[in-house]
């Protein structure tokens, strides 16, 4: 409804300069303000869905009327559609073909109707100012309509992402301290049920405390699966590792490991102190050796061994088989569990490798290569969409404001040069050289003076040139020179032969 309204007003605006020529003293009647009328109304009608279809057809209107384009019933018309045009229009490309299409067809009828081709410049310099420019200054608007709705959705998308990032910041969060756990209780779990195996051989202890020691191995064992099964649903594929060391030593680990009941032995005394990541990775390697050599071969030595050189540092934590009566479990802990894979992806963030195979007495190895120095921080993620895509918008709404300010300046700029161009070729059209005039003598005939001629004579003479003299059956006027209108040369023939000639102002 509010189209309708605001369709309904422009027409009635411009049908107002087509009613002020309906008197027929000022060269208008009725039947072609009805005909103006009608038109602008379907114009106005369909400019919503054919942009420039309107701006075709008022120009159809106008140029019969005037072959300089500017007309007072429609002139209003020409700007109102070209600025209608720039708004609801996406494309530039036919709308430059139309613009074209009408300086061609001035062209046209210029040449045919014999006109001066002055009148072709006017219509380009009408086309430009009343056309050209208006359609130039409604695609700014646009651009810059669609910039501020640009805004406001980019503003809203912000919000959107900023809530989402934060949801996947508690998200990797809990992700991390699934990590931990399985890190350390999973750890500390596996103790237990080795502990709980000890006891559970005892012979100091009776048939009831065995069998509950038993249980609690059992019991211990299960936890551990149910703790792998729930960290493998809460961990985040491609979560990022905690980055601040234990604080817990490689030496307190295996100590603890060893007053548990594993036997195990650290080769290597003190270890090597690395800090950040590779620190960090350093005691997940040795954790996570011991804890599947007491999983998966139980009763079986263990060895930890560090080496050192001026970059790097090697980490070796090797077990033998699983002792005879121990569990059946495979000895290669890489079957079913996910500890091996998080842990080769710690190494490899801290900047080494990792490295895991079973030993030629049917135990298993694992191996890890760091550096002594933390790797250096991950580049900084790019600039968001959101905001690159604001900052595209703006250029191209400068560059829309740039358009429609010098696109007009050029356009006049090339139309005032090709004016001059073509206003020196006519006149040169029409110059007589001082050297051939001063040659001609009186009596000499048509003929003879063609040679000396130009192509044309002008097309009458000056203003407040001086009567002709009295008797002569025709008086040609040709320039004197080529930037000024006056002097001019005035050749007067009688039966086709020169009768006089002058040099008048």
């Amino acid at each position: 409804m509010r189209e309708r309204l605001v369709d309904l007003g422009l027409w009635l605006l411009l049908c107002v300069p087509v009613l002020l020529r309906s008197d027929p003293n000022d060269g208008g009647s009725w039947g072609l303000v009805a005909v103006g009328v009608t038109v602008l109304g379907g114009c106005v009608a369909v400019g919503r869905r054919w942009p420039l279809v309107p701006i075709a057809v008022t120009v159809a209107l106008s140029l019969p009327a005037s072959l300089e384009l500017f007309t007072p019933s429609y002139s209003l018309a020409l700007i109102a559609f070209g600025y209608l045009a720039g708004r609801r229009q996406e494309h530039t490309r036919a709308a430059l073909w139309l613009f074209a299409a009408v300086a061609a067809a001035g062209l046209l009828l210029t040449l045919v109707t014999h006109t001066s081709l002055g009148q072709w410049f006017t219509l380009l310099l009408a086309l430009a100012l009343a056309v050209v420019a208006p359609w130039l200054i409604g695609r700014y608007v646009r651009q810059y309509g669609r910039l501020v709705r640009s805004g406001w959705e980019l503003a809203d998308r912000m919000e959107r992402e900023q809530a989402a990032v934060a949801d996947r910041e508690r998200l990797r969060e809990r992700s991390r301290i699934a990590g931990d756990m399985h890190d350390s209780l999973g750890h500390d779990l596996t103790l237990i049920a080795v502990r709980a195996g000890a006891l559970e051989v005892d012979p100091a202890l009776g048939p009831a405390q065995q069998l509950a020691a038993g249980e609690l191995r059992r019991a211990a064992a299960d936890a551990t699966a149910r703790l792998r099964d729930i960290i493998g649903v809460l961990r985040e594929e491609g979560a990022a590792a905690p980055t601040a060391p234990p604080g817990e030593t490689v030496e307190e680990l295996t100590a603890r490991a060893r007053a548990s009941g594993l036997a195990v032995t650290l080769t290597t005394t003190p270890v090597p102190a690395l800090t950040g990541m590779p620190g960090l990775a350093l005691h997940r390697v040795v954790q996570e050796g011991l804890t599947n050599a007491a999983k998966h071969a139980p009763g079986a030595a263990v060895s930890v061994a560090v080496a050192e050189d001026a970059s790097t540092v090697l980490v070796r934590v090797s077990n033998g088989p699983a002792a005879p009566g121990g569990d059946s479990a495979p000895t290669e802990p890489a079957s079913g569990g996910t500890g091996l894979v998080g842990l080769d992806e710690r190494v490899r963030l801290a900047g080494g490798t990792l490295t895991h195979r079973v030993g030629g007495d049917g135990g298993f190895v694992l191996e890890a290569v760091l550096p002594r120095n933390p790797p250096a921080p991950v580049a900084a993620p790019a600039a968001p969409t959101s905001a690159r895509e604001l900052d595209r918008a703006r250029r191209q709404v400068r560059k829309g404001l740039a358009q429609a300010i010098w696109i007009p300046l050029a356009l006049l700029v090339a139309l005032g040069a090709l004016m001059a161009g073509v206003a020196l070729w006519t006149q040169h059209l029409s110059y007589l050289e001082p050297e051939d005039y001063a040659g001609m003598r009186l009596g000499q005939s048509l003929a003879e003076l063609a040679d000396d001629l130009p192509e044309r004579p002008l097309d009458g003479p000056p203003h407040r040139v001086p009567a002709e003299p009295p008797g002569m059956d025709e008086c040609r006027y040709y320039r004197s020179t080529l930037l000024a209108a006056i002097p001019v040369y005035r050749l007067c023939f009688v039966d086709g032969h020169l009768a006089g000639k002058a040099e008048v102002p």
